[in-house]
């Protein structure tokens, strides 16, 4: 997908590290990971790579490793709990403004799958996005707040410009 961000950013398309769902690249001290989203489903191109990833990153510190998943756009799929379970996720970052075609932009996780999905992969600390942005992105995190509270699932509800400032 690297041509359309690049069209969409106004440069050429040799700025980034291109990878594959299954693949991973080191920059820095940094291992990224990639992880199959999707929108509406896996979609792949007409040579098998996936378009739509999530990304698992995972960097050493003096306190041990830290593993962070950002999921972009995506639903559940199968699949998804079983590639990202081994990695021990610290903080997962999911988004949790639903499914609802009218919209006429990729589905996402509704709360409750947020929270059940950051149960089943381990996620030390869940955090919600993709809500309360656009005028069509109108979910709130409550019924997400509700389900992690049922679930015994940590999670932090950033407000913008919050950061996540605790130990996981």
């Amino acid at each position: 997908n690297r041509s359309f961000v690049a069209d969409r950013l106004g440069v050429e398309p040799t700025f980034s590290t291109g990878l594959n769902d299954g693949q991973s690249t080191i920059i820095g001290p940094w291992t990224i990971h990639a992880i199959a989203a999707a929108h509406n489903e896996v979609d792949r191109d007409a040579v098998g790579h996936c378009r739509y990833l999530g990304y698992v990153a995972t960097v050493e510190t003096a306190a041990g490793k830290r593993t962070v998943y950002h999921a972009g756009d995506t639903l559940w799929h199968d699949g998804l709990v079983e590639q990202l379970a081994p990695f021990e996720i610290d903080i997962a970052i999911l988004p949790i403004n639903g499914n609802l075609p009218p919209r006429r932009v990729s589905g996402n996780l509704w709360g409750q799958e947020a929270a059940t999905l950051a149960r089943e992969i381990g996620a030390k600390l869940v955090v919600p996005c993709h809500f309360n942005l656009f005028a069509f992105n109108t979910q709130t995190p409550i019924a997400f707040e509700e389900a992690c509270r049922e679930l015994d699932q940590p999670y932090q509800t950033l407000r913008l410009g919050e950061r996540v400032i605790r130990e996981v």
